[in-house]
C-alpha cells in the first residue's frame, strides 16, 4: 500500500495531509487494497458495503444494466479518485451500480465509520479527512446536475452538443480528448450508438467539429 501513498496525497480525501501522516492514517482507517483483472466486477448492484473507495490505478466504469441488457455508463473512476461516498450514510440501501475494472485496476478499500468516527488516538489530520468527504461529496452532486443537464436535453444531437461544449470548458480549449469509445459514449449519454454516429458525421459535415477516435476539435462556423 505504501507505494500509492503519492496517489492518496492527491485525492480529495487526503487533500492538506502529508505522506508521513497518511502512511501513520492506513491503519487506523483499516485501509485493505485490492487488485482486479480488466473486466472484472468491483461492487455489484445490490450489495451492502461499509467502506470508501480510492481508485490507486488502472480505471473503473459505474454503469448500470437493464433487465433486457441494455447498459447506460453512469461516471467513469480515474487514478485518484474516490467512490462508494454516496453509501456513506447509515442505511443508505443496497448499491444501484456496478462497478467494473475496465483496465487491470487496484483499489482501496477504508472503512467509512472509520474515516466519520475521529479515532481514540486523534490522529492530528483525521478532522480535515472528515471535512474532505463533505466536500467530495458536495463535488459529486455537482457533477451529477452536470449530467443529468445532458440526459434533460431532448435530441441525440443536444445531448452531444451539451457533453463536448462542456468538456471544452473543462479543458480550457477546443481540442480535447475524451475518456470514452463510441459505444461508452452512446452508453453514458443513453442514446443508440448508430444515431449518435449519424448525428456526429452530421456535426462534422457542417463544420461544427472534427474527431478521430476519442479526439475532437470544436469550431465556432464553418473552419475546416
Amino acid at each position: 500500500m505504501e507505494k500509492f501513498i503519492p496517489i492518496l496525497k492527491n485525492t480529495c480525501l487526503f487533500a492538506g495531509v502529508g505522506e508521513s501522516e497518511i502512511s501513520a492514517m492506513l491503519s487506523c482507517l483499516q485501509a485493505r487494497l485490492r487488485t482486479y483483472k480488466k473486466g472484472e466486477y468491483v461492487l455489484r448492484q445490490g450489495e451492502h458495503i461499509d467502506d470508501i473507495f480510492v481508485l490507486c490505478e488502472g480505471k473503473l466504469h459505474i454503469q448500470r444494466d437493464d433487465y433486457w441488457g441494455s447498459r447506460s455508463i453512469i461516471n467513469i473512476v480515474s487514478v485518484g479518485e474516490m467512490f462508494g461516498e454516496t453509501y456513506a450514510a447509515p442505511e443508505s440501501g443496497a448499491l444501484m451500480n456496478d462497478v467494473l475494472a475496465v483496465e487491470e485496476s487496484s483499489v482501496m478499500f477504508f472503512d467509512v465509520k472509520r474515516i466519520i468516527t475521529v479515532c481514540p488516538t486523534a490522529c492530528r489530520f483525521h478532522s480535515l479527512v472528515i471535512q474532505n468527504l463533505f466536500f467530495a461529496i458536495s463535488e459529486k452532486n455537482r457533477q451529477l446536475m452536470q449530467k443529468l443537464g445532458y440526459m434533460s436535453r431532448r435530441t441525440t444531437r443536444e445531448k452531444l452538443l451539451a457533453y463536448l461544449s462542456e468538456e471544452a470548458k473543462r479543458h480550457s480549449s477546443s481540442e480535447f480528448a475524451i475518456p470514452f469509445n463510441r459505444q461508452q459514449l452512446a452508453d453514458y449519454l443513453s442514446v443508440d450508438r448508430s444515431a449518435m454516429s449519424n448525428e456526429l458525421c452530421k456535426l462534422r459535415d457542417e463544420g461544427l467539429i472534427k474527431f478521430e477516435k476519442n479526439k475532437f476539435s470544436l469550431f465556432l462556423k464553418r473552419e475546416i
